[in-house]
């Protein structure tokens, strides 16, 4: 391949790293993203995709389109010395970070949410930012140095900077002195918590953050308007309408996927329907263009796709973490009664990990009008099995193993991993062995 037909991209990565690779002229999106995974050494991205910023906003390339149609007259233009910008971020925001089986994609999970945290405005939420800095500390700090200081009383370390870990705006509010003077108590709480549990601490309380796992797009209430002040949030589970006033962020509508009869683009129209319990009126908002309507479209879709295939995964690891809590409730009253010390240290942690049970596979687009599209929520049936799925890869994952291949069950399997997770935790319990 001669260097004239090769085009230079650079992927910048959450974590404010980059990769580099040269592709063909006519190549496609998949083609970038293959190259990423034999850099970070992964089999898959589950919840990551490739964004474009364009008109100060990220769109998620569809990887089977040729780049050209991305980057338009100045790709077929270009050389191998000038590169082409793309960005690897969340495409795909999930319920737990359990279900992000590779280790290094869910670092890189952690990375983003990290940086999305710092850029917050949830100023109603401050008690959270307390909880997420010391899960942070704790992830990548480790346990609270302690130190004896002449026979007097130890005394707690904090070395770190709170805007590294903290919003401007509530740097401000409190004072750097207050900062330091209460963050490190609550970290001091999560002594002895694994750094990779921490991590995954984080995940789930950054989920609870209003403008968390959730992925903007600007739009305008009317098509003439010169500023875009609705802010469409395609979240974990449904759509929020937010609309900013004076900087900040209102919200005016939280719909859950179930609450959505339709959502339709015409053009740059974007229209909403809510199911007719709620009686509420159709909302029309205006994108940036066409283009925009049709990725934004997609991306609601996939999500919508994605919530629906691994809602079991999340109830099945829910369960697990009730039946852990009852089992050391019930051992701590055990040991009570009996005097038996080692009971509760053999259940010290129990971490589940189990994978998205999503497919991803979407069918071939008809031809048609890019102008207009279409998409109606519609629920499917539940789906039950009475054949046990093989799952021999769980009672490893039990152990704590990192996993960072392929694994993927159709969603109609999570029933027998249920069962099947719960069975190897009572024989583990049964036998004395630590969960972690």
């Amino acid at each position: 391949m001669r260097t004239k037909w090769k085009r230079h991209v650079c992927i910048l990565l959450p974590n404010k790293q980059h990769l580099d690779c040269a592709v063909r002229v006519r190549a496609r999106g998949r083609e970038v993203l293959n190259s990423v995974l034999k850099q970070l050494v992964i089999c898959d991205l589950q919840v990551f995709g490739l964004a474009l910023l364009r008109d100060h906003e990220y769109l998620f390339v569809d990887l089977d389109q040729k780049l050209s149609k991305y980057f338009g007259k100045r790709w077929n233009t270009g050389s191998l010395k000038v590169p082409f910008i793309l960005f690897l971020r969340v495409q795909f925001y999930v319920e737990t970070g359990q279900l992000i089986m590779s280790s290094r994609e869910q670092q890189l999970y952690y990375s983003e949410l990290r940086q999305k945290v710092l850029r917050s405005q949830s100023r109603h939420q401050e008690a959270l930012f307390f909880q997420l800095a010391a899960s942070a500390l704790q992830a990548e700090v480790g346990d609270l140095e302690q130190t004896d200081e002449e026979g007097e009383e130890r005394k707690q370390r904090h070395c770190f900077l709170p805007e590294d870990y903290f919003p401007s705006w509530l740097i401000k509010r409190r004072g750097r002195d207050f900062l330091l003077q209460h963050c490190p108590v609550l970290h001091g709480e999560l002594r002895g918590l694994p750094r990779s549990q921490a991590v995954l601490r984080f995940i789930k309380e950054a989920s609870s953050l209003q403008d968390g796992a959730v992925t903007f797009y600007r739009m305008k209430q009317k098509k003439k308007e010169l500023r875009s002040s609705i802010l469409l949030g395609v979240a974990v589970k449904g759509v929020h309408i937010y609309q900013e006033v004076e900087g900040r962020q209102c919200m005016l509508y939280d719909f859950s996927w179930i609450d959505i009869d339709r959502l339709t683009f015409q053009g740059s129209r974007f229209e909403m329907a809510a199911v007719g319990s709620l009686c509420l009126p159709k909302l029309v908002y205006h994108t940036h263009s066409a283009f925009h309507s049709k990725h934004i479209l997609k991306h609601l879709s996939d999500s919508h796709r994605l919530h629906i295939s691994t809602r079991d995964a999340v109830s099945c690891i829910q369960q697990l973490e009730n039946m852990k809590e009852a089992y050391i409730c019930d051992a701590t009253r055990l040991r009570e009664r009996l005097g038996c010390s080692d009971l509760t240290s053999s259940m010290s942690d129990c971490s589940v990990v189990v994978e998205a049970a999503a497919d991803w596979a979407e069918e071939e687009e008809e031809e048609g009008s890019p102008s207009e599209a279409e998409l109606w929520l519609d629920e499917p049936e539940e789906v039950f099995v009475d054949d046990p799925a093989e799952v021999s890869w769980l009672a490893e994952l039990l152990h704590g193993v990192s996993v960072d291949g392929p694994l993927v069950f159709p969603s109609s399997d999570w029933t027998a991993v249920t069962m099947e997770m719960k069975q190897v935790l009572w024989r583990r319990a049964d036998e004395g062995a630590s969960v972690d």
